[in-house]
């Protein structure tokens, strides 16, 4: 019989009373299935037979598993929910539009405003939402295109992401329309700074949606143009080798001929698509003995003759401690990245370890736009600070 929690406060002692066991788990959640064995050694059994009475944990047979609500819970905070929801999408802008109703609706002044805040909260939601799906919609996207081995099964997966990609599409629109057509009488009775401030920032996480639904589905016909033209070359070649197979090749196609008037064709550019591997692949031990064997295979049997090294000067190995500053470009500009500020605004408040003077951050703002401008979106907007004019920078 399960267990049930009588209070939050008993939840969450419990979840930091197994932390090291639930956190190494939901860390191997795609790696491997984890055995009951592997969890005593990390938690005594006690706390882990609690995690299973309560509903945590399921045991089958001697593997251990996180429940699909805690785990969908933990994915859905930490933004890494590999799944496209489009039905979640749905739902959220239901909810806005009933909300309003009642807004619209209501007389009472105290539950016009609870229903307001309802409001608010799905208008936050719903842009956040629709931007974790379409960053899994792409990851699932790639993660096919690059490990799928069947290529009618890539074909299949990949066109139902576009079907995906489409209706996700349709919701941002569906959104759009309300915020600026269907509801104006809402936005205009109940209008206050906040909720102004919340639909532009949805606005423009709409129009950046769209833009990157767009890139989607380019990558996406590209991926499937790709498949097909390898297919049509498998086809081929299984064709050529069923005639070889049989001794049909030279009375039942032209090869002969073909192959003498086209001398030049082996000197032809070969048509080729360039993957990037997939991480994931690569975290798999096959992979990573196969690049061991290419590693091995281009080592050189002749060893260089070392000549001898000769005597170290004294003054050398004396002690000389020195310490250098060393700015990393791209971790400053991967942690603005996950900030909704402006690049300059960023920059200037961006703690170091070492006090940064104001001119030095403006040559590192003008160094970090030069080298990743392509990763930056760069507005019309200017500001002025301390004399210094400079151009409003979001990420994209």
């Amino acid at each position: 019989m399960m267990l049930y929690f009588n209070s939050i406060k008993e939840l969450i002692n419990t979840l930091a009373d197994t932390k090291k066991l639930l956190s190494e788990m939901f860390a191997k959640r795609k790696s491997f299935d984890y055995k009951y064995e592997y969890a005593v050694k990390v938690l005594n059994e006690d706390k882990i037979q609690k995690l299973i009475d309560y509903g945590i944990l399921l045991k089958n047979d001697s593997y251990l598993e996180i429940d699909e609500k805690y785990l969908d819970f933990f994915e859905k905070i930490l933004e890494v929910n590999e799944n496209i929801n489009a039905a979640y999408i749905d739902e959220q802008i239901q909810t806005l539009k009933d909300n309003i109703n009642y807004y619209l609706q209501e007389e009472n002044e105290y539950r016009k405003q609870q229903f307001l805040r309802k409001v608010k909260s799905a208008l936050r939601t719903t842009g956040r939402v629709i931007i974790r799906n379409i960053i899994s919609l792409n990851r699932n996207i790639n993660n096919t295109f690059k490990t799928e081995p069947n290529y009618k099964i890539k074909k299949i997966k990949l066109e139902k992401f576009d079907e995906k990609r489409e209706r996700i599409m349709q919701l941002i629109q569906q959104t759009e329309k309300l915020l600026s057509q269907d509801e104006l009488t809402f936005f205009k009775t109940a209008s206050d700074d906040e909720l102004n401030e919340i639909s532009n920032n949805l606005q423009l996480d709409l129009n950046e949606a769209r833009h990157n639904l767009i890139e989607t589905q380019k990558q996406i016909i590209d991926y499937i143009n790709q498949i097909e033209h390898q297919g049509r070359v498998i086809e081929q070649i299984r064709h050529v080798k069923y005639l070889k197979d049989q001794f049909e090749l030279k009375t039942k196609t032209n090869v002969n001929q073909f192959l003498g008037h086209n001398k030049d064709i082996f000197f032809e550019t070969r048509t080729t698509f360039p993957v990037n591997p997939a991480l994931d692949a690569l975290q798999e031990d096959q992979i990573y003995e196969m690049i061991l064997q290419m590693n091995r295979s281009k080592n050189i049997a002749v060893k260089p003759e070392i000549e001898e090294a000769g005597a170290i000067s004294e003054d050398y190995l004396q002690s000389h401690d020195s310490e250098q500053f060393f700015i990393d470009h791209e971790t400053v500009k991967n942690q603005f990245v996950a900030t909704r500020n402006n690049l300059f605004d960023f920059i200037v408040k961006y703690e170091f370890s070492k006090q940064i003077e104001f001119p030095e951050r403006v040559g590192l703002f003008c160094q970090i736009l030069s080298q990743y401008e392509d990763e930056l979106k760069i507005t019309n907007q200017y500001k002025n600070y301390k004399g210094v004019e400079y151009a409003i920078v979001l990420p994209k």
